[in-house]
């Protein structure tokens, strides 16, 4: 049981379990099981924010079967409108369904050059799903600030999806959602003293600073984890994919600089285990959070069993490090100071 003074934000990530069981419980759309991608020229994937980064799971199943697809921020997809042919697939993620961008895009690109729109949404009735042909449903019921359920239930809608795909039994793949949602029930009744320790740890630090860097499907819990500890903490946190890190922002370490490094941990995972190896020694605090441990790092355990589980429990560590973060700094984890929950302004 949660207290009434608990912030929005936290309500809503002890409600995520059950939200979980809600969305994994209810059918797919039909026909998205059996969507015949090859008949596209393209397929475009898009979003704002986290609705962008969490597809990219799917962006690299697309790929790996040599499907031409691209993932591009709604805001970037407004400037190049003529992307969208009559035989592309646009596949659009909204919680709200009532995104300024999303709004805009299905405005300025006519009916008839859409091809077909496949939404991602919490809300059937928005102007995203009334435009689509295949609805998504998200059935994560309403969120006070920051996304928590929604991000969740887009995963596991997601990985349903792939595996219907894959050939996969659909009750196989519910059962693991469900397995999921016990152990983050599990979680969040007896949170990580070792996240808890390492909020005070970071903000400690001389000019403290996130890094969150991630590799394969565990990219999406890096580019979303860094816009959640802004949002929810108000602190400087970038997210970056793999290699990406040592591109420029491989300056910015040393003293004050957290690392969190989201992978497997598995022995063909060069790019992280060189890379936790190199930050240790500039002094930084470099934390893997993966079922495996990486050489050089703290280690936060999330299950090893499918991606889903993996990507829902490192989540809920950023989570629960967000909220760590905004107490030690005396803030309302999750409360927003100049933005609100839906953009409706481009």
């Amino acid at each position: 049981m949660t207290h009434p003074s608990t912030p929005g934000f936290e309500h809503d990530m002890f409600d995520q379990p059950a939200a979980l069981e809600l969305c994994a419980s209810m059918p797919l759309p039909p026909g998205i099981a059996t969507l015949d991608l090859t008949r596209f020229d393209r397929i475009i994937l898009t979003g704002m924010g986290s609705s962008d980064f969490m597809t990219s799971p799917l962006e690299l199943h697309l790929a790996r079967r040599g499907l031409p697809v691209w993932r591009l921020q709604t805001s970037r997809l407004l400037e190049m409108p003529e992307l969208i042919t009559p035989k592309t697939l646009l596949w659009v993620t909204s919680q709200s369904g009532r995104s300024g961008e999303v709004v805009a895009l299905l405005e300025r690109v006519p009916l008839g050059q859409r091809g077909m729109v496949v939404a991602t949404t919490n809300d059937p009735e928005s102007p995203l799903a009334l435009g689509a042909d295949h609805v998504i449903r998200l059935y994560s019921g309403s969120e006070a600030t920051v996304s928590s359920k929604s991000y969740l239930n887009s995963l596991a809608a997601l990985y349903r999806i792939l595996g219907c795909w894959d050939k996969r039994p659909d009750d196989t793949v519910v059962a693991d959602i469900f397995n999921t949602a016990d152990g983050l029930r599990a979680a969040i009744a007896a949170p990580s003293t070792a996240v808890a320790a390492l909020a005070g740890r970071a903000l400690a630090a001389p000019h403290p600073r996130f890094a969150l860097i991630g590799a394969g499907s565990d990219a999406a819990t890096a580019l979303t984890g860094a816009l959640i500890l802004k949002e929810a903490a108000k602190v400087a946190a970038e997210g970056y994919v793999g290699g990406a890190f040592r591109h420029g922002p491989m300056e910015l370490a040393g003293p004050g600089m957290t690392a969190l490094l989201f992978g497997t941990g598995a022995d063909d995972d060069i790019t992280l285990k060189q890379l936790a190896r190199d930050l240790a020694k500039t002094g930084s605090l470099v934390v893997a959070v993966s079922p495996k441990a990486y050489e050089g790092a703290e280690h936060i355990a999330v299950p090893d069993g499918s991606d889903f589980g993996r990507l829902a429990h490192a989540m809920l560590v950023v989570q629960q490090l967000s909220v760590g973060l905004a107490r030690e700094a005396g803030l309302v984890p999750g409360e927003f100071r100049f933005g609100q929950k839906i953009t409706a302004q481009l």
